[in-house]
């Protein structure tokens, strides 16, 4: 078995990138709820852990009738060298019957690999649960997030988010840092109506109104509350833009809430801002999120993802009969431009590999951020080395990206981090095929 250190978020991100189109297709919200006590760095085969996770998961939301998937997560409370971490989705809507067949014979292989075992619960047959042992890289790196201030601990989050679960796995990760989370309009009613009680307003984009800034912008100016927006991998219409708002996107991690809640108050700390608990500031909440609102969302969340695909069809009909005849690896090309340097074609593939294997995480979140900067140089390094090794297909879809940038076409960037993802797949397969035959 092949055991290396690995960080499992970015193994989970990876996950959730390449679940994509099945997740569309579907139209199932993935949700992961992890524990506190599973440790970042592990040690242990990632591959399989990817492979064994994506079988799990393309099986559930093929037979499901659920619109939503909870990937739970947990490990012993004290984690010492070798243990063994859970993963569990629960009430899957299947049959026992269905699951049993599936872990004993599709999921064997890669469980035996990773010596893992699947556990049948009596009370709760349509629960999925696997155990899988882990070792942990070094004692001090369990998973503690350790703020830079103590006044950024103990705040209290309004949370409203259309999804139960979803709003569910939030709160647990603003928990870990002592946070009092109100989830929804009547954990809101119940607490005063009062938004001063709040430091943070934490809203799903897909409920958002001009109206509801609006009145976040009149609010603002009275109180010291900070506006975070929640957003979808492909609710791309911009939200913000009247408003001082940070944004949360999905799959949320707890490194997401940690980086957050440094950004939101690393400067208020330093200054030592203090809030006036006194004043009160009630608003009727209802008055901005109702029925109405989130099926008029709904409607703009379908029309967008349609026009996505309209648009990704008409452009692809030219691109792909231009890239039908460029290979995804020339070898030759490649061993050619390495001799030119007098450096190991194998050393530079495999230098590929450790800089770019889960690039498509990294892109889909520039992407999703609009960090235009990012973008350019991600594809300038990308079209360098995929030239370099031979890689002519990805080096021309680099290309073609840097291109959007020419053309002012940024606003359809989102169509290409699924390319992406399909792109990156196939080279990377390539190059291991290529690498085990030497």
């Amino acid at each position: 078995m092949i055991e290396k250190f690995f960080d499992i978020s970015t193994v989970l991100m990876t996950l959730f990138s390449s679940l994509e189109i099945i997740k569309d297709e579907k139209e199932i919200e993935l949700v992961y709820d992890i524990d506190a006590t599973v440790p970042k760095e592990l040690k242990g085969n990632a591959e399989a852990l990817s492979q064994l996770l994506a079988q799990l998961l393309t099986f559930v939301f093929y037979q499901t009738d659920q619109k939503e998937v909870v990937l739970s997560i947990s490990a012993p409370k004290d984690f010492l060298y070798e243990e063994s971490i859970s993963f569990q989705v629960k009430n899957s809507g299947l049959s026992r019957e269905k699951v049993e067949h599936f872990l004993q014979n599709s999921l064997k292989k890669n469980l035996d690999l990773l010596q893992g075992k699947s556990i049948v619960d009596e009370e709760n047959p349509a629960d999925i649960h696997i155990d899988i042992p882990f070792k942990l890289n070094e004692l001090g790196k369990r998973r503690h997030y350790r703020l830079t201030d103590m006044g950024m601990l103990g705040k209290k989050v309004l949370l409203i988010c259309e999804s139960r679960k979803v709003a569910q796995s939030i709160q647990k990760m603003f928990q870990y840092f002592l946070y009092e989370v109100d989830v929804g309009i009547e954990a809101y009613k119940r607490n005063g109506s009062n938004m001063n009680r709040y430091d943070i307003l934490l809203i799903e984009d897909k409920l958002i109104t001009a109206k509801f800034e609006e009145m976040v912008s009149k609010l603002q100016q009275k109180i010291p509350l900070k506006y975070v927006i929640l957003k979808g991998a492909h609710y791309t219409e911009e939200k913000g833009k009247q408003v001082d708002a940070a944004y949360l996107i999905k799959p949320v991690m707890q490194e997401s809430i940690y980086e957050l809640i440094l950004s939101l108050f690393e400067q208020e700390s330093k200054n030592r801002s203090i809030k006036d608990e006194e004043k009160k500031i009630i608003v009727n909440m209802e008055k901005y999120i109702d029925e109405t609102v989130k099926k008029e969302a709904q409607s703009v969340i379908q029309q967008n993802r349609t026009a996505l695909k309209e648009q990704s069809g008409t452009e692809a009909g030219a691109e792909e009969e231009e890239e039908a005849d460029l290979p995804v690896l020339d070898t030759k090309e490649g061993e050619r431009n390495a001799g030119m340097v007098a450096l190991s074609y194998e050393k530079e593939l495999r230098k590929f590999l450790d800089s770019f294997d889960r690039s498509d995480v990294y892109f889909r979140q520039a992407v999703n951020e609009k960090s235009t900067w990012k973008i350019k140089e991600f594809c300038m390094e990308l079209e360098k080395q995929a030239k370099h090794i031979g890689a002519q297909s990805m080096s021309h879809f680099a290309d073609r990206v840097s291109l959007l940038f020419v053309y002012d076409k940024l606003d359809t960037l989102p169509i290409y981090t699924g390319k992406y993802h399909t792109e990156l797949k196939k080279l990377v397969t390539e190059i291991k095929k290529y690498l085990s035959s030497q």
